[in-house]
């Protein structure tokens, strides 16, 4: 009967040391008699807190020593987040009953942390978007209001006013898509990547027309793949819609799909006024422009690239752009095909 107690408890003890061992968070636990030894410590403590030790006196920095040691005065609970090797780590420090020992959790915080600062830049520079386009309104609605008497100006403000209404539903609108994007992925299903991107061609067909200039599609090569046909859309929209913006009266916008072994190349290049190769890695951030006033003067929100990011990535795949100040810009996206062959 012994034997087999001491069995149970060799096996409760081999799996509890198997789990702490496999955590990611790391366990450390102080002895109960308040000298510093430690008792136990897990692999990934020693990963996060920079080092092996077995007393307190070895343990960095100096303020987690002393959350420690404020725990073993009589302390129930203290929080200690410090930065260390490029990460930041956070540190909780309790009493762990009786006999009363302190156990110390460790865990890596810099990607939650990354994040926050994330949507705390997302949440900053979309107020300042969305403000400029609403004390535009308000001033052209007083501007208006004085001109009541004015036929000629009263035509002018109401035009300014209906752009700068344009200008905010249209960044109403991105922050939408690109919230929908982010928390609503959907189903997925088949797509002929081919024929989605000549529907959005013809689409724009009359705009770029319009604007003088030429639109070139390439016989495109049958391509499937498995997606969600309207975030696709919406990618395919907004490269072209980019391309048109930059793209002056007499320039050209050429569209091409192609395959590369099992991949779906979707090509946008255009005439356009290009991109410095300093502002190229920063494209497909949100807000970015390159040049600001262009990019509000002909309706761009600073959204549009990322959309485009966002719905690729979240398909398997990749966007990349190549561009030289001056001579236009290449967009192209990789699609994983869900097969070759299609008709």
């Amino acid at each position: 009967m012994l034997e087999q107690e001491l069995a149970a408890r060799k096996d409760a003890v081999a799996s509890r040391e198997a789990m702490l061992a496999t955590m990611h968070e790391g366990i450390v636990l102080f002895a109960e008699s308040g000298d510093g030894s430690v008792r136990y410590a897990n692999s990934a403590a020693a990963g996060l807190l920079g080092q092996c030790f077995t007393h307190l006196d070895e343990v960095k920095p100096a303020e987690l020593r002393a959350a420690v040691r404020e725990v073993q005065a009589g302390a129930a609970r203290s929080e200690v987040t410090f930065e260390a090797f490029g990460r930041s780590i956070e540190v909780v420090v309790t009493e762990t009953g009786t006999p009363r020992s302190v156990l110390l959790v460790a865990r890596d915080v810099t990607a939650a942390r990354q994040t926050e600062q994330l949507r705390r830049n997302f949440v900053a520079n979309a107020s300042h978007e969305l403000k400029t386009p609403v004390a535009s309104i308000l001033g052209l609605a007083s501007a208006l209001e004085r001109a009541s008497g004015d036929p000629a100006a009263t035509r002018s403000f109401v035009s300014m006013l209906g752009r700068e209404a344009e200008r905010l539903s249209a960044l109403v609108s991105d922050l939408l898509d690109l919230s929908r994007l982010e928390n609503d992925a959907g189903a997925l299903a088949q797509v002929r990547l081919d024929q989605l991107v000549l529907a959005q061609v013809e689409k724009v067909r009359p705009e770029v027309e319009q604007g003088g200039v030429r639109l070139r599609v390439e016989p495109p090569a049958a391509a499937l793949v498995m997606g969600r046909e309207s975030d696709l859309n919406q990618m395919m929209y907004n490269l072209l819609a980019n391309a048109i913006r930059y793209t002056p009266a007499g320039g050209r916008i050429r569209v091409s799909v192609g395959r590369r072994h099992r991949i779906a190349v979707v090509t946008v290049e255009d005439s356009g006024i290009g991109i410095p190769a300093a502002d190229l890695d920063r494209v497909f951030e949100r807000f970015y422009r390159v040049d600001v006033a262009r990019d509000r003067e002909t309706g761009g929100t600073g959204l549009g690239l990322a959309i485009v990011r966002h719905v690729a990535e979240t398909h398997g795949g990749d966007v990349r752009v190549s561009s030289e100040l001056g001579s236009g810009s290449t967009f192209t996206v990789l699609l994983p095909l869900l097969e070759q062959a299609g008709a």
